[in-house]
């Protein structure tokens, strides 16, 4: 009797422990149905629909000719930014018109709306509908180049006409060249006076140090080229079978998240909706983490960034992982349920107790009246999968418009320090002073640690790594300051023209002694970028991190490429966007670096789109070719027992012979830049070595282990406390329509 009534209450603990999960999971659906029937509404920025039917009401009321002109140019905007060019065209060619013939002045807007309209419809008819691997990637070539010509032709042709009137605008200019190209007829046909010279030239040409091969995207054939707005991605191993699983998600509020379970053998599943990610909607960003140390890894989706307190306050979620091939939002029940615009965070234990916890960097829209206070926040793990926000007590609770947070020992001190960019000029750096007990107290030390700004300089993404592996972190800013349409930047740089205005990354090499030095400019950083998404890994297995930015903002005219940079030696950054073929001309945003096929080279995923359901496009997968056939690397999953289960803020130092010369190479756990995700296992080139002469893996717990004599090109699983380095047999995939290369595993 006893032994029936105890596996009775068992079954109802089980019972009652999967409800209040099914209950947390569905309150979440009906939060954020909620948002979904709230969204479309004139005074919300980004609701385009409801903008097409506002300005087509003023239209068809007694207004005069001005006014009527007026409203077509805000109906056809938003007709753009749905996506419905040629609705717009039939609104803008008879208004244009009319200017003509009557000689109205001071409406060239309607006219460059035109141009805009024609170059997008092009965009759709061939980039879109007819998609092909080399669509949109600059410089356009081959496949890329529009087989039906109409829109570029006349938008080349609005354009020049304005250019005409106003030769001194730069963003026409670009347009037009980037017109001319989608033709095949750049450089040869563009009148000398307008042209943009070299945008065909390969850095190869410029810089014969640096040699690469082209990257081939391989998203559409294996059925990853998700077509939707702006959003997050994360490559990892979701089920623990070895093989790298992809998850993406998009920002409006309707967009589902996407999982792709890797079957390998060189083919993917969608598994969107047995997963139960399909009907979890919304989220900017994401990123991965074993918040309860079951050993499956767990997702953090963020909302709400951009959309101010009007329709910002949404949730994120945290999203468990179940083991069984499903996820639950298990928000509500782990207490990290907030109303918050942000698209920002990072895992880390901050307070050195075995248990991941979370900062988040809120959006606070200073100047605004309207606007509410977001202080950043700072979850704590209660070690049972809860948490409690202690961010005010640690000292973390600042305002601002953060849009990229990272964290990393940056002191060498064993405790993990926080840093914050933000669109409203500040720089946070928070050193972490410890404590004895569950909370760490932070102090901001960004003034003395030489990173705060002389004059206003708005920055986007941010990490910390060891660009030159010398044992102690550097930090990465993207610059995100301008004062014209970005896309005129990128004229301005092609015909050496000075702007006044940075948009390049800033790099702060750490002195070794709590401070820095920006060494963007002798490091060869001068390039603009304006990067939203961005992440960094080691395209060619030297030991040094390069760094892939995708680029761009929310304008519909931003039609500037991504760009690689590949790292020399520590010492300097080479543009090899060109050569590499993946300067794509759509909004970027998260970017994954991850050996997706096992073949020893790390491949690049992107998150392609913008902000409007006009701007959604088609990510990109951009397989290696092993940039280096010579170059070596090691695989290393680490599985914490007293440290977080995988290892997040633990940290490796490799120690090689190449070439005679020995070296270090340092690597930190965690997934990489603030706008994407890449596997916490750890992808290390190690370049020409044979060998690794040791291994040493300081766990964030404390605890520090060495490994010598190790064989490069394996997989290895090594746990925390334990002598034994499991080989992880792992098979090279080969996916459909890959172009081969020697694989190193």
């Amino acid at each position: 009797m006893r032994k029936v009534f105890s596996i009775g209450l068992i079954f109802l603990c089980w019972i009652i422990m999967s409800c209040d999960k099914d209950s947390s999971h569905d309150q979440m659906l009906a939060i954020l149905k909620k948002q979904q029937q709230n969204y479309n509404r004139f005074d919300n920025f980004y609701a385009s629909d409801a903008h097409v039917a506002y300005y087509d009401s003023l239209i068809n009321a007694s207004y005069g000719a001005q006014d009527k002109m007026r409203y077509a140019y805000n109906k056809a905007r938003a007709l753009i930014a749905l996506g419905r060019e040629d609705e717009a065209v039939e609104i803008l060619e008879p208004q244009v018109e009319k200017i003509k013939t009557e000689k109205i002045q001071g409406m060239d807007r309607l006219k460059e709306l035109l141009g805009l309209a024609y170059l997008r419809g092009g965009e759709r008819v061939n980039c879109i509908r007819n998609h092909t691997p080399e669509t949109c990637i600059l410089p356009i070539q081959g496949a890329g180049i529009h087989r039906v010509q109409t829109g570029s032709r006349n938008a080349a042709h609005v354009y020049e006409e304005l250019l005409n009137d106003h030769p001194q605008n730069l963003e026409y200019r670009w347009l037009l060249n980037i017109a001319y190209m989608t033709l095949g007829e750049y450089p040869a046909k563009v009148p000398e006076k307008i042209l943009v010279p070299n945008l065909n030239v390969s850095i190869t040409e410029v810089d014969s140090g640096v040699f690469i091969k082209p990257f081939q995207d391989m998203a559409a054939q294996l059925s990853l080229d998700v077509n939707n707005m702006a959003g997050g991605c994360i490559i990892d191993d979701f089920d623990n079978d070895g093989y790298l699983d992809i998850v993406t998600s998009a920002w409006g509020v309707e967009d589902e998240m996407h999982f792709f379970k890797n079957n390998g053998d060189g083919s993917f599943s969608d598994q969107s909706a047995s997963s139960k990610l399909k009907e979890l909607t919304g989220g900017l960003n994401l990123m991965q983490m074993d918040y309860n140390n079951d050993g499956f890894k767990d997702i953090f989706v963020l909302r709400g960034a951009w959309l101010r307190d009007s329709y910002g306050l949404q949730p994120n979620s945290l999203l468990k992982n179940n083991g069984d091939g499903t996820f639950s939002d298990v928000t509500m029940a782990s207490g990290l349920l907030s109303f918050h615009p942000t698209q920002t965070a990072t895992w880390n234990d901050f307070n050195n107790d075995g248990w991941l916890d979370v900062f988040i960097g809120n959006e606070t829209w200073e100047g605004n009246a309207s606007s509410g206070k977001h202080p950043a926040e700072l979850f704590i793990s209660n070690q049972d999968g809860t948490f409690t926000n202690v961010a005010e007590q640690a000292g973390v609770d600042f305002t601002g418009f953060v849009k990229g947070v990272t964290s990393g020992d940056y002191n060498n001190d064993g405790w993990k320090d926080i840093f914050a960019t933000s669109l409203s000029g500040q720089r946070f750096l928070l050193k972490n002073k410890g404590g004895s007990g569950k909370i760490p107290l932070f102090e901001n030390v960004t003034k003395q640690a030489g990173i705060f700004p002389d004059t206003i300089s708005r920055t986007f993404p941010t990490w910390f790594w060891d660009y030159n592996n010398d044992g102690w972190l550097d930090l990465f800013l993207g610059d995100f300051t301008f004062d014209r349409p970005i896309s005129s930047y990128s004229a301005a740089e092609g015909l050496n023209i000075s702007t006044g205005v940075s948009g390049a990354c800033k790099l702060y090499r750490n002195n070794h002694d709590g401070t820095f030095t920006n060494v963007s400019e002798e490091v060869g950083l001068t390039k603009k970028a304006f990067a939203m998404g961005a992440n960094f890994g080691d395209i060619n297995n030297d030991g040094f991190l390069d760094i892939y930015l995708g680029t761009g903002n929310p304008e519909l005219e931003s039609i500037v490429p991504n760009k690689l940079f590949q790292n020399i030696g520590g010492k300097k950054f080479v543009d090899v966007t060109a050569p590499a073929r993946v300067g794509h001309l759509q909004k970027g945003h998260a970017i994954s670096f991850a050996d997706v096929d096992n073949d020893g080279d790390q491949d690049i995923y992107i998150e392609l789109g913008g902000a409007y359901k006009g701007d959604a496009f088609h990510n990109a997968f951009y397989i290696n070719p092993d940039q280096d056939e010579l170059n070596n690397c090691i695989v290393l999953d680490l599985v914490g027992t007293k440290t977080n289960r995988n290892a997040i803020g633990s940290r490796i130092k490799l120690t090689i012979t190449e070439g005679g010369k020995k070296r270090s190479i340092y690597r930190d756990v965690n997934s990489g830049g603030s706008f994407g995700a890449s596997p916490l296992r750890r992808e290390i080139g190690i370049g020409r070595a044979e060998m690794i002469y040791e291994i040493e893996i300081q766990w964030h717990a404390g605890q520090t282990q060495v490994f010598r004599n190790v064989k490069p090109n394996q997989f290895l699983r090594i746990t925390e406390g334990s002598t034994i380095v499991e080989n992880i047999p792992l098979k090279a995939l080969t996916f459909t329509g890959q172009k081969s290369h020697n694989h190193h595993h």
